[in-house]
């Protein structure tokens, strides 16, 4: 593995996948810092994410999201956590490929909801989660290709998760 793809670790994924979960207890163990983009937006912004697409809408919230991750990819030793949504920019997968290496989470469409369905902080889930969730997965289906790594995380512990991570990033 090129060692500029050591630098960070770069957690992709559709919403409720794990990615904060799983990036969290990777950073712990690898003695990185854990810096979610949303909450990174949010401290900035001095706003919520819903706030945000309710007050700017979704283009600005878009916006605001590769202005933070060109901010993050920045800095070395950092497992970072992605909005669902974030690999929809040409120019933030690039920022991310470069920046460290990219692992995907993955989950059927039913374990996403389960995992989703009751978080009132999920402003592109207004309506029917349901069919939300599946119009949404449908639409980005392959938006995570181009991960250095994907994991289907459906029937798997946190634990079993990192494990699989850091015996790939070794």
């Amino acid at each position: 593995m090129e060692n500029d793809k050591k630098r960070n670790l770069i957690l992709i994924g559709f919403m409720g996948t794990g990615k904060s979960s799983v990036g969290k207890m990777l950073a712990d163990m690898m003695n990185y810092k854990f810096v979610d983009t949303d909450s990174y937006i949010e401290s900035k912004a001095g706003s919520s994410i819903p706030e945000l697409f309710a007050s700017r809408g979704e283009d600005i919230f878009r916006q605001l999201e590769q202005e933070a991750i060109q901010e993050i990819l920045h800095s070395d030793g950092l497992v970072v956590s992605t909005g669902g949504g974030s690999i929809l920019r040409e120019e933030n997968r690039a920022a991310m490929l470069a920046g460290g290496q990219v692992i995907a989470l993955t989950a059927d469409a039913d374990s996403i909801i389960a995992r989703v369905s009751q978080d009132p902080n999920r402003p592109l889930l207004q309506g029917s989660v349901e069919e939300r969730v599946h119009t949404l997965l449908e639409q980005r289906k392959d938006a995570y290709r181009f991960a250095d790594l994907t994991i289907d995380t459906t029937d798997l512990s946190v634990d079993t998760i990192v494990g699989i991570i850091l015996a790939h990033h070794r």
